[in-house]
């Protein structure tokens, strides 16, 4: 009995789990329901809100933990996560848009380079 009884209170530890967003913290209000407007990658022409763009893509999990770390514990300002978070999203999709433009061109340079080397030294 007392072994089901602690499955069932996995269960419903598991169901919580699963209702957290109703349930939400105080200090994750105001990362809901602020919205920024970004000029980058995903999010261009639209407002996000902060909430979304910490858990988008574009910030990395260990990032992500520690502003929200640091924002929970008052250290840094609504104002400070939103320029952090608007700062990395739109270097992460500056950068995103640079990555596949270059390895498009690489193998093409590969190529040629390939190419014109066997050329010279069977030339000489």
């Amino acid at each position: 009995i007392t072994v089901k009884s602690s499955n069932q209170d996995t269960v419903t530890a598991a169901g919580e789990v699963g209702n957290d967003p109703p349930k939400e913290e105080p200090w994750e209000t105001p990362l809901k329901t602020t919205v920024v407007n970004i000029d980058a990658g995903e999010f261009q022409g639209h407002k996000v809100s902060l909430w979304d763009l910490l858990h988008s893509h574009y910030i990395p999990e260990e990032n992500r933990k520690e502003l929200l770390e640091l924002y929970e514990a008052g250290e840094l300002t609504l104002e400070q996560v939103k320029t952090v978070v608007s700062t990395i999203v739109t270097r992460a999709a500056a950068a995103e848009r640079a990555e596949p433009a270059a390895p498009v061109n690489e193998p093409r340079a590969e190529a040629a380079a390939t190419e014109a080397e066997p050329t010279p030294l069977h030339g000489d």
